[in-house]
């Protein structure tokens, strides 16, 4: 155990006579050892009530234990059509103000947010929870860029002295550069390539070993389209706005190569919910 002793003996000694366990701790180090050790003691251990809430509620943790990586939740911003910017590029905003804000609460709730450098190009985000009265020192920032190619003077780089930031890239990287982004403050994670840029898998696990357990994706088509397609993706938080753009928009997701409708990655609706003129929905893998 950490720095907290563990509650099973607290429980004893307090004679407490029962004991309403949601669901186990996945953790080998733990294996069930409570549960049986409270029993060892004479108190009654009833597992299982709300078991599927309780999953829910600690999705991130039981992600990281089981998977060795966070729970990832991919936040998408399109039309009705799923597109998130014009053939130009124009995004900014396909939704209200409203879904902005909910979609900062999001970012709250996560233990980072992750973009593409691709994104972090185009839009310059400083990727950080803007509501009043949220705790800056919790923010985190994950940039996935290969090869260290985001501009120095980008939003991300310039804050990371005072907002925690880390950038995902592969080996090989130029040394000039990596020592720019270092002495900017930006924590450098080197992880295994593949194709042209780098393992997603990997990297979310090292950000699990990091002690990451969720992780929210706000980046473009390509690291949406990657995740996707390698079923990392565990949540979906999808704003669409009561618009249409047409084929020629940009897609929320690239091409997959997919024949077969038999092979589409697919997910449940969990809720929807109106966001002023916009609607949220949430999916689960």
């Amino acid at each position: 155990h950490g720095q907290t002793p563990p509650c099973t003996d607290a429980l004893i000694a307090a004679g407490v006579a029962r004991v309403v366990v949601a669901c186990g701790d996945p953790d080998p180090r733990v294996n069930g050892g409570g549960i049986a050790a409270l029993r060892a003691a004479g108190i009654e251990v009833a597992v299982g009530l709300l078991a599927m809430d309780a999953e829910v509620l600690q999705q991130g943790f039981l992600t990281r234990v089981r998977q060795g990586r966070p729970m990832v939740t991919l936040k998408l911003a399109t039309t009705l059509d799923g597109r998130i910017a014009t053939r130009t590029g124009e995004s900014q905003w396909i939704t209200g103000a409203e879904a902005r804000r909910a979609s900062h609460a999001l970012r709250g709730q996560h233990d980072a947010v992750l973009a593409g450098v691709g994104t972090v190009q185009a839009d310059n985000p400083e990727l950080t929870c803007r509501i009043p009265g949220y705790r800056k020192s919790r923010d985190l920032r994950v940039v996935v860029d290969s090869h260290l190619r985001t501009r120095l003077t980008a939003r991300v780089i310039a804050t990371a002295a005072a907002v925690p930031t880390w950038f995902l890239h592969r080996t090989g990287v130029d040394i000039d550069r990596a020592t720019a982004l270092q002495e900017a403050g930006v924590r450098l994670i080197e992880v295994q390539g593949a194709d042209h840029g780098i393992d997603l898998r990997a990297g979310l696990e090292a950000l699990g070993t990091a002690g990451l357990t969720r992780v929210l994706v706000e980046g473009g088509a390509q690291i949406a389209g990657s995740l996707l397609r390698a079923g990392l993706v565990d949540r979906i938080a999808w704003f669409h706005a009561p618009t249409v753009m047409g084929g020629d928009g940009w897609p929320a997701a690239q091409a997959f190569g997919t024949e077969a409708l038999s092979a589409m990655p697919r997910f449940t609706r969990v809720s929807s919910q109106a966001i002023g003129a916009d609607m949220l929905t949430e999916l689960a893998a």
